[in-house]
């Protein structure tokens, strides 16, 4: 009985001010990592403010090959995994529709940024277990392709993983097509 009472006394709290000034600090010290990690956002946003604008997008991406729906992990330099582009839109992670048409990649992202990639503008595509800091060991579908001589990858994941293989190899029909057209054009 006697230990009980004893622990009963120890468990109480007489130390006020000790405690409210840890629980301040440590608010104020998260406070603080969230007010750096926003100024990186901006920091980044700031240099990357160079890149041109987006391709304007249509209203439909030509005869449709291929729709899905999931979520758009965000768009990285080709090759570099981490480094997040969030220029225009493309660094926020969201809902997506992706459409493949003929004319190229339509994503429409509902609350966010929709962008259009064109046709002659993709590169390939292939799947991947991580990108802009997302690990997804069920993969991603990774969508290369180029913006004003910048290579990029953007990663989505649809809501059914098992669609990524027929769009990995939709993609690459598509930007092999018309990169021949394009070729016979030229000469």
């Amino acid at each position: 009985m006697y230990h009980a009472t004893l622990a009963q006394e120890q468990a109480k709290v007489t130390n006020w001010p000790g405690y409210i000034g840890w629980s301040v600090g440590l608010l104020i010290v998260i406070g603080l990592v969230y007010w750096l990690m926003r100024q990186g956002w901006n920091w980044r946003r700031t240099l990357q403010s160079g890149i041109p604008p987006l391709p304007a997008v249509p209203a439909r991406a030509g005869r449709t090959l291929l729709e899905t729906s999931g979520r758009y992990h965000g768009t990285t330099t080709a090759g570099n995994w981490l480094d997040r582009v969030v220029a225009h839109g493309l660094g926020t992670r969201s809902r997506a529709d992706l459409t493949l048409g003929e004319d190229g990649l339509l994503v429409q992202r509902p609350g966010d940024v929709d962008f259009w990639i064109p046709a002659e503008h993709l590169t390939g595509a292939r799947t991947d277990s991580g990108i802009a800091g997302k690990v997804v060991p069920s993969g991603l579908l990774v969508v290369t392709w180029t913006h004003e001589g910048s290579e990029l990858d953007s990663g989505f994941r649809a809501d059914h993983p098992d669609e990524h293989a027929a769009w990995v190899e939709a993609i690459a029909q598509l930007a092999t097509r018309t990169k021949t057209k394009t070729e016979e054009a030229a000469q």
